[in-house]
């Protein structure tokens, strides 16, 4: 079938991306799924960091390549052989699929998918291959979803099944920015009723983290940015404090568990200089492969800290995204509120400038 979709043509473009154009939007043609695929219709589709990493080049994938990859759509049509999802069901894309057999799908989260991060860095589905091409070319898959288009095929391994009453924008933040940011909560730190929680870094992912952490309800909710917008944003989000990285060093402001979700080596180093002795610093953000940070071991040792990489949240998101919903329906985690705009396709470039310059939160494709 020809759909719509919006195409990387190569990486590591400058911005402004708007002049530079890096991303087309054209059409291709979708194969049928195949066993145990879905057709998708994508009704909401996020920007995130880990599109831009791609288009900047920190993330080096094949291209061209249909990016895109925190979404939710409904199904149109399901490949051959059983399936436990049906037609019209909403469902929710998520970035890592899980094969459920290999040692990362046993580590209850805290690992990767041995073979669905295989199949993302090579840009295809989780069993092989692309259903995309453009003028006969191959286009590769972006993290198994490639949800910037008007349709998608992907693994049923790759989605989560929501109810109707789930709106499209707010399933598709709960397939990343939520998934990541409440999991390096609830999966790997694991905030104990009277530890401060601390947040550097307030994109989508670090203010779904405040918002997690307000809705547990831990005493003290501090949010981090260098964007003053931002940090009023954090304090209308239920936010006890907010700082500039500046500002937590030279007042001291430390917390039992800090997360960075930034994804630079000075917010890093921010996070591990602000954890309190005993606590733990759960690194979210993805910087470049070659960079590098400082700390001191001898602090981790004297005051028993610790450091915990957690990627997409050490999330299973099919037991993760239900009790993200049970909390969004319950008033508990008002998700709606991450999105700070809403855009066409067309805009995909601009977009990707508004992501680059730190002023975006949530930027949401809709689709009619």
């Amino acid at each position: 079938m020809r759909i719509r979709g919006a195409v990387l043509e190569r990486i590591g473009a400058q911005a402004p991306f708007t002049e530079s154009r890096p991303i087309s939007v054209c059409d291709l043609e979708l194969a049928e799924p195949g066993p145990g695929e879905l057709l998708v219709r994508i009704e909401a589709a996020g920007l995130c960091h880990s599109d831009l990493s791609v288009v900047d080049g920190n993330r080096v994938r094949p291209v061209p390549m249909l990016l895109g990859h925190e979404a939710a759509g409904r199904v149109e049509a399901v490949g051959s052989g059983d399936s436990d999802i049906a037609v019209g069901q909403r469902v929710v894309m998520t970035f890592l699929p899980r094969c459920g057999d290999c040692a990362g799908c046993r580590s209850e989260g805290r690992m990767p998918c041995v073979p669905g991060s295989v199949a993302n860095n090579e840009g295809v589905l989780l069993n092989g291959g692309s259903r995309l091409r453009r003028d006969g070319e191959r286009v590769h898959h972006h993290l198994g979803v490639s949800a910037f288009a008007t349709h998608a095929v992907v693994d049923r391994r790759s989605v989560v099944p929501v109810d109707d009453d789930v709106p499209p924008e707010v399933a598709a933040v709960l397939g990343c920015a939520v998934l990541t940011g409440g999991g390096a909560l609830l999966n790997s730190a694991k905030p104990g009723p009277n530890d401060r929680v601390m947040v550097v870094g307030l994109g989508g992912v670090g203010m779904a983290a405040v918002l997690v952490a307000v809705s547990l309800g831990v005493p003290e909710v501090i949010a981090v940015d260098t964007v003053p917008e931002k940090l009023a944003s954090a304090r209308e989000l239920g936010a006890t404090a907010a700082y500039t990285p500046a500002e937590v060093t030279e007042k001291g402001v430390q917390a039992e568990v800090v997360v960075e979700a930034a994804g630079n080596v000075r917010a890093f180093e921010t996070a591990v200089g602000a954890t309190a002795a005993g606590g733990t610093t759960v690194t979210v953000g993805l910087p470049a492969p070659d960079a590098r940070a400082s700390i001191s071991p001898l602090a981790l040792v004297a005051q028993g800290r610790s450091i915990v990489g957690s990627y997409l949240g050490s999330a299973v998101p099919s037991r993760d995204i239900p009790a993200y919903v049970r909390l969004w329906r319950a008033g508990e985690l008002p998700v709606e509120r991450l999105v700070s705009a809403h855009i066409g396709l067309d805009q995909i470039n601009r977009a990707m400038d508004e992501l680059a310059t730190g002023h975006a939160l949530r930027q949401v494709i809709v689709f009619d």
